[in-house]
């Protein structure tokens, strides 16, 4: 971003700056004031084939390079933009092969989420821009036409913005060909310092290009317009497509009686007309709310859209039976590990073994599963067995079912405990029998011993 001073110290949650410093809460402070800066992007200009169709994407010779010079750009001083420095276009004679620079005037609309386009590098995010040709049946009516452009901004944090930019007023293009030079590549008249000028005259963001929710949960697409004095809103629609299949859950014509709505679906017309704010909620969110939705945003002459993708995901519910097994010999014991409940489908199981001898969890690989189940609700269940020999077996021990699933933080693990051999109650009579006749016998050998030794004393005297 050459011209700019990128300034750091700052965060940026959905177009909204908060401050970065940590510490305890303070008296709020009265709003900053507002400083006008340029921020400048590095893009790439999309070319047209000879049928006006736009290349491939990701077809590299249909791409060119170019600027998006977002001039005068209104943003939130908190003193640290004293030091950013106005840009200043190459003074340079542009021929075919020069980056293509679009300077585009934004006192018409204000652009969405300027302090996350201006603070990108600090915050380590990467802006992807795209400015391709923008044309429509209506907008090209009339005896001069006017240059439409879209340009694409998409930010690794998933912001994703369309702004469409109008170039030299249709009335008086015809003196600017006469009085300006034409760009080399595209044809337009350009402006003294070989730039593009511009207007934006319709933009349109989304905070999301990825959302993830529960079961049963809410959840708020986000979609943000603006639209210049000249232009109104014609309709808006929100789209979900998922599996080759596409439906409209949302959809609003101005001037009908009113929006058409699928159940659970819910929007604000009056903030809609009134702030833009073209955001869709979803309520009681199920297994077949997931998909990509398509905010469509559309004018009398332009529309611009936004896709977001709604990831439903649901944590497995463990439980392992028996949770305590007694040793038997000769018996065969299964553990039984129970996992449901989970969206989407993979899921992983494992099984451990420890005992107080061993220092660490010992993996076991004898373990068997059932096939996936899918319950009503879409959500699924699957189950573990693991069997133990006593031949093999060692006691105590404690065995564990580790489950890992990507709406899971960490993997569950629960644990079943085999107990130590004990005596049956046959095996302590006999126990009991046994010490019973050990402990008479050795009475009477230390008794007899005690009889003898008198009788040995007399005979001793007797003899002397």
């Amino acid at each position: 971003m050459a011209g700019v001073l990128v300034l750091c110290g700052a965060l940026v949650l959905c177009g909204e700056l908060l401050a970065a410093a940590p510490g305890p809460a303070k008296a709020p402070k009265p709003a900053p004031p507002f400083h006008r800066v340029d921020i400048p992007l590095g893009c790439s200009y999309v070319e047209e084939d000879v049928r006006g169709l736009l290349h491939a994407s990701g077809s590299s010779s249909s791409k060119h390079p170019a600027t998006l010079m977002l001039r005068g750009i209104s943003i939130r001083d908190d003193g640290n933009l004293d030091d950013v420095t106005e840009y200043k276009v190459p003074h340079e004679n542009p021929d075919s092969s020069s980056p293509i620079v679009f300077e585009a005037s934004a006192h018409l609309v204000s652009i969405p989420h300027a302090e996350s386009l201006l603070h990108a590098d600090c915050d380590g995010e990467e802006v992807n821009c795209e400015i391709s040709p923008y044309s429509s049946q209506r907008a090209s009516e009339g005896p001069c036409h006017t240059s439409w452009f879209m340009a694409t901004l998409r930010l690794s944090s998933g912001i994703s913005i369309a702004l469409v930019l109008r170039g030299p007023h249709c009335g008086s293009q015809e003196k600017a060909e006469h009085d300006a030079t034409l760009h080399p590549k595209l044809r337009i008249p350009m402006s003294k310092e070989g730039t593009l000028l511009t207007t934006v005259e319709f933009q349109s963001s989304s905070c999301n290009t990825s959302l993830r929710t529960h079961l049963g949960g809410s959840v708020t697409l986000n979609c943000r317009f603006a639209l210049a004095p000249s232009s109104s809103l014609s309709s808006l629609e929100w789209r979900r497509q998922h599996r080759g299949s596409g439906r409209s859950v949302f959809r609003y014509q101005v001037g009908s009686t009113g929006p058409a709505a699928q159940p659970k679906v819910h929007m604000d017309v009056a903030e809609l007309l009134g702030s833009g704010d073209a955001s869709l909620s979803l309520q009681g969110v199920s297994v077949g709310d997931e998909g990509t939705y398509i905010c469509l945003v559309s004018t009398l002459l332009h529309q611009a859209q936004h896709i977001i993708q709604l990831h439903v995901a649901e944590p497995p519910r463990v439980r392992v039976i028996p949770a305590v097994v007694s040793f038997e010999r000769d018996v065969m014991t299964t553990l039984t590990c129970n996992i449901a409940g989970y969206y989407p489908l993979d899921v992983s199981v494992s099984w451990t073994q420890k005992t107080p001898e061993d220092d660490a969890e010992i993996p076991l690989s004898n373990a068997r599963f059932s096939s996936h189940r899918q319950s009503q609700d879409g959500t699924y269940s699957i189950t573990s067995y693991l069997s133990i020999s006593s031949a093999t077996a060692r006691a105590p021990a404690t065995y564990s079912c580790h489950v890992s699933h990507m709406a899971l933080a960490e993997p569950i693990s629960v644990s079943a405990h085999l107990k130590a051999p004990e005596q049956t109650g046959s095996e302590g009579l006999v126990g009991g029998f046994m010490a019973t006749v050990i402990f008479i016998v050795v009475l009477f050998i230390v008794l007899r011993r005690r009889a003898a030794k008198p009788k040995s004393e007399q005979l001793l005297r007797a003899s002397e």
